[in-house]
């Protein structure tokens, strides 16, 4: 019998504008992003950017997230169309992709995400876990209606072509890095600062102004709550790697009789930058 095309909830959550909290997942094993996708998140980053995933590393988490009610989004490492290719034929749907700066980036991003006509990715579903090898009816014709394409600003050449790069056919949504975005701006570790936060508001006020969703990571609540109220639609409050590292060191100084392991463990553990 054949099997229905997977949809892919969180693209719909973000056309209906209704806010979607994520956690950044950063441990590369399958066995940790399976213990947190029952935890309540509406969506996962499994990053191949900054942690240690490959596309094999990346699909076997696809796989132990798949039976939980919760979204993946993969970012991978760069926007190059034959890995996407790839990330794209081992099940993923929704792709966050790092630094991007020009119209003509966004633009090819989506198209690697679409088949001929309307784009280049590759054709080879009978080999793809996608389409549950060729196992999902119509797959091919029904594969880029699913696609979610969010593209990361974070530069001041991305931020100067902002405009453009919202308006890209195909872009569902762009993401802020603070930490990249600072230290372009000339702040180096210091994504809090004034204008920095000031170029995400606005950043954030002109995708919605396109139309697209804004999204950002702070693992700030405060902070976080602010980008929600100022039109963010998609934020990561969390990060796997840090909520383990501080948890562990909480815990441990709660035991030591050295108060110095207690004071300088939360305050280094908290940044997820």
């Amino acid at each position: 019998m054949p099997m229905e095309m997977p949809r892919n909830a969180f693209k719909a959550a973000l056309k209906e504008r209704r806010v979607q909290i994520g956690l950044w997942v950063g441990l590369a094993d399958p066995y940790a992003a399976e213990a947190v996708a029952g935890t309540g998140f509406d969506w996962l980053l499994i990053d191949g950017e900054h942690a240690p995933n490959d596309v094999r590393q990346i699909l076997s988490q696809l796989q132990a997230v798949a039976p939980y009610d919760v979204q993946p989004v993969v970012r991978p490492v760069i926007g190059d169309v034959p890995l996407i290719k790839q990330i794209l034929d081992v099940g993923a749907q929704t792709l966050l992709v790092p630094v991007v700066e020009t119209a003509e980036q966004a633009a090819q991003m989506v198209a690697a995400t679409r088949y001929p006509p309307h784009g280049i990715r590759g054709v080879g579903s009978a080999l793809a876990r996608s389409s549950r090898w060729n196992q999902i009816d119509g797959y091919l014709h029904k594969a880029d209606d699913e696609m979610c394409v969010l593209v990361q600003v974070e530069t001041t050449t991305g931020f100067s072509n902002l405009a453009e790069i919202a308006a890209v056919e195909g872009v569902d949504g762009v993401f802020f890095g603070p930490a990249d975005l600072s230290a372009s701006m000339g702040y180096l570790g210091e994504p809090g600062h004034p204008a920095v936060q000031n170029a995400i508001l606005e950043g954030i006020r002109q995708v919605r102004a396109a139309g697209k969703a804004p999204g950002i990571l702070s693992a700030d609540p405060k902070l976080a709550r602010q980008y929600i109220e100022a039109g963010a639609l998609f934020v990561a409050v969390g990060v796997d790697t840090t909520l383990l590292v501080r948890s562990a060191r909480d815990l441990a100084a709660q035991f030591k009789s050295d108060g110095a392991m207690a004071g300088q463990g939360p305050a280094t553990a908290s940044s997820v930058y």
